[in-house]
């Protein structure tokens, strides 16, 4: 035991012969162990303990004594008060060694330990002295580990809660209430759940609610867009390589399901997922095993799969384009997350929601916005969804006028770059910038502008001729990611 940690004990004994006989045992070491009370009746314990919460570190307690609360119904009521109270029992009762039933219904109740009160010709002290005081400092210390625990605990809870506040599902409409309810469904749950939805709806945002709120969330969540990813790096990326497997791999590297295991993998844009991988999914689906690249047997993981897609996979199937089988194993739960049209009640929620982050990010302060101005928003057709007007509160907050008004939301709806061969961009010679930044602020909005006028970051970067990987790296860049 920690040196100059005291052991506050209390003892519920109804005889006085055997409170004496605690007292001539702990006299040795009353330093360390403190007598701090003496009750004879379990209501005035149960009452005790309430109204000291937090102060006693273990109870020492006859298994029978006077009044109508004993035995395990007393030990529960104590352990329902504080849990990490530690109790140790006495009792007259002749326990056999093999007493199992009686060992066990103790220990379910939740005492640490027993023993006998008269195990032989003992006047003065209880049991063995020795093995009832380190029985004793055991229950301290037992005590502290299970506070500390207590403490990382709640400590990670509020760093959940932190994350679910950042990644909330805004909106009170008929559709967010029952994509909440179905959230709340699939976070109980052990299936998994496909995710579908327009490109720009939220469905990562889905896949991270239901990973934080099931029994996994104190494990990793790990996101992966399948499309983007060279078809030729992503098993090995998915599934991990070892050592010498191939030229140039000098040492090896675990794959995103074990980093993931214990926890949740999102396998965003499912569809994009080559046929070679799908074969490799289909078989962590089915037997928990994944494939390493140069391993001659399986690795066992426990992950739990959310995909997602914005294609209609029904018919990615029928055009051989996805795994039949890999379907039904996917489409164990289905979601379908509204698009911002299905949801128009909800944009004066977004934007406010918006316009306070974005602030906040700023350092600036939260502009009003004009009624009349707001109604635009509600009624302009979101091609690109959440998404998309996520992008145009950004832009109204780069005017950094108060109150926004119905001019300012149609010049940031209107905001489309003219890049034909004939086109000819207007420049305005009080606000000349450095070339660096109005490069970057030109792709800036042509990055936002293709997003939102495709279904999949897949597809923008086809449109954009670049390879998957340096369009996402040129997003988080610019801060599109």
């Amino acid at each position: 035991m920690q040196s100059g940690r005291k052991i506050n004990l209390l003892l519920i004994e109804d005889e006085a012969y055997d409170v004496q006989r605690v007292r001539q045992t702990l006299r040795m070491h009353q330093d360390q162990i403190i007598l701090q009370n003496v009750v004879s009746d379990g209501a005035d314990a149960i009452k005790l303990v309430s109204e000291m919460a937090g102060h006693f570190d273990v109870v020492v307690m006859d298994y029978q004594i006077a009044g109508g609360l004993s035995g395990e119904h007393l030990i529960r009521r104590i352990k329902d008060i504080d849990p990490t109270i530690q109790i140790i029992v006495i009792t007259k009762r002749t326990i056999n060694i093999n007493d199992f039933d009686f060992a066990n219904r103790l220990i379910e109740a939740g005492a640490m330990w027993y023993c006998t009160k008269y195990p032989g010709d003992i006047e003065d002290y209880i049991y063995q002295p020795t093995d009832f005081i380190l029985n004793i400092i055991n229950a301290f210390e037992k005590r502290q580990l299970e506070m500390a625990k207590n403490r990382s605990h709640q400590r990670l809870n509020q760093n959940i809660d932190d994350i679910l506040k950042t990644r909330q599902i805004v909106g009170e409409s008929e559709p967010i209430r029952e994509l909440r309810r179905k959230i709340d469904q699939c976070a109980n749950l052990e299936a998994t759940v496909l995710i579908r939805g327009a490109s720009g709806t939220g469905k990562e945002l889905v896949a991270a609610n239901i990973h934080f709120r099931s029994p996994r969330r104190l494990e990793k969540f790990v996101a992966i867009n399948c499309g983007s990813l060279p078809a030729d790096l992503i098993e090995s990326e998915l599934f991990g390589f070892q050592r010498g497997s191939f030229t140039g791999a000098t040492s090896a590297k675990p794959g995103l399901f074990e980093i993931a295991d214990k926890g949740t993998i999102f396998l965003d844009e499912i569809a994009e997922l080559p046929l070679s991988a799908q074969v490799k999914l289909l078989r962590v689906l089915q037997d928990g095993e994944i494939d390493k690249i140069g391993r001659t047997g399986p690795v066992k993981v426990d992950t739990r799969i959310i995909a997602a897609t914005n294609k209609i996979l029904e018919d990615e199937v029928r055009q051989g384009r996805f795994r039949e089988d890999l379907y039904y194993r996917l489409n164990v739960v289905s979601i379908n997350v509204p698009t911002l049209k299905e949801r128009q009640s909800d944009i004066p929620l977004l934007t406010d929601h918006f316009l306070k982050k974005f602030s906040s990010k700023m350092s600036c302060r939260i502009p009003d916005i004009n009624p009349d101005a707001l109604q635009v928003l509600v009624e302009h057709p979101w091609q690109g969804n959440v998404r998309q007007l996520e992008n145009v509160v950004q832009r109204l907050l780069f005017e950094g006028r108060s109150p926004i008004d119905i001019g300012i939301v149609r010049n940031a709806l209107g905001i489309q770059l003219n890049l034909g061969r004939r086109g000819k961009m207007k420049w305005d010679p009080k606000s000349i910038i450095p070339l660096r930044e109005m490069e970057r602020n030109t792709r800036y909005q042509y990055f936002q502008f293709v997003r939102e006028n495709t279904n999949s970051d897949a597809e923008a970067a086809r449109k954009l001729g670049l390879a998957p990987p340096n369009y996402h790296r040129m997003c988080k860049e610019l801060g599109l990611k």
